[in-house]
């Protein structure tokens, strides 16, 4: 788990769920024993501040084909059709048609890492007002049910090896080349060895670093690092 020990390692959880849509500054809603949903686009729809947010890149943090992850294959083929809907390309349904092997490797190539370092988001918190009255967002301030993105890494390429238990053929490459439309590209890197990389033109958001909200008695108090031992997202 070269690439999620990396990613953990820099107070990052790398995104495995359905959703995708993940950027610096959006407010979470995460309920003990529920899934983390997303509560406000921004910060700016629930707070007021005087402090102003500055958005930085981290070119320290860089993501490259040489840090994956392998899984088991039917563990490896559910995340990466997970990862492919979210990228709507879920027309492949891999898994109908390669229906068994050993594992799957799954990485990232071209990426960029957005940030807003935490004594800034602190300093905004500090001197912050919500924009109007609103119980429903106090409740859950004063409960520490919200999560607020602090910093997103953006990838170009998905880069995937899939090792498969019989000899593929051409006809099988081919066929899901011509569904992928020239959004991945498939080839043969061995006999039982499947590469796909996938040919987006956009940025698309691979892992997220978040901070738990700390209110007490309707004040905030700090922001506390969550995604760098929990798999939130």
């Amino acid at each position: 788990m070269k690439l999620t020990n990396f990613l953990s390692g820099q107070g990052y959880d790398i995104i495995e769920g359905p959703v995708r849509n993940h950027k610096p500054l959006q407010l979470w809603l995460k309920k003990p024993f529920e899934e983390a949903q997303l509560y406000y686009a921004s910060i700016e729809h629930a707070f007021k501040s005087n402090v102003l947010l500055s958005e930085i890149e981290n070119p320290a943090l860089n993501v490259n084909s040489e840090q994956k992850d392998d899984y088991g294959f039917n563990i490896g083929i559910t995340l990466l059709e997970n990862i492919l809907k979210t990228l709507g390309l879920g027309a492949l349904e891999l898994s109908s048609k390669i229906k068994s092997g050993k594992k799957v490797t799954i990485g990232y190539d071209n990426s960029i890492t957005k940030e807003y370092t935490i004594g800034n988001i602190e300093d905004y918190f500090f001197s912050a007002d919500f924009l109007h009255p609103n119980p429903s967002l106090l409740k859950n301030a004063n409960r520490n049910h919200i999560l607020i993105i602090t910093g997103t890494v953006f990838a170009k390429n998905l880069i995937v090896d899939i090792e498969t238990d019989f000899a593929l053929d051409t006809s099988l490459i081919a066929g899901l080349n011509s569904i992928a439309e020239g959004k991945l590209d498939f080839t043969i890197s061995n006999p039982n060895k499947l590469k796909m990389i996938s040919n987006a033109e956009v940025y698309f958001p691979i892992a997220v670093k978040a901070s738990e909200i700390d209110f007490d008695r309707s004040r905030f108090q700090k922001l506390i690092l969550v995604t760098h031992n929990k798999n939130v997202f």
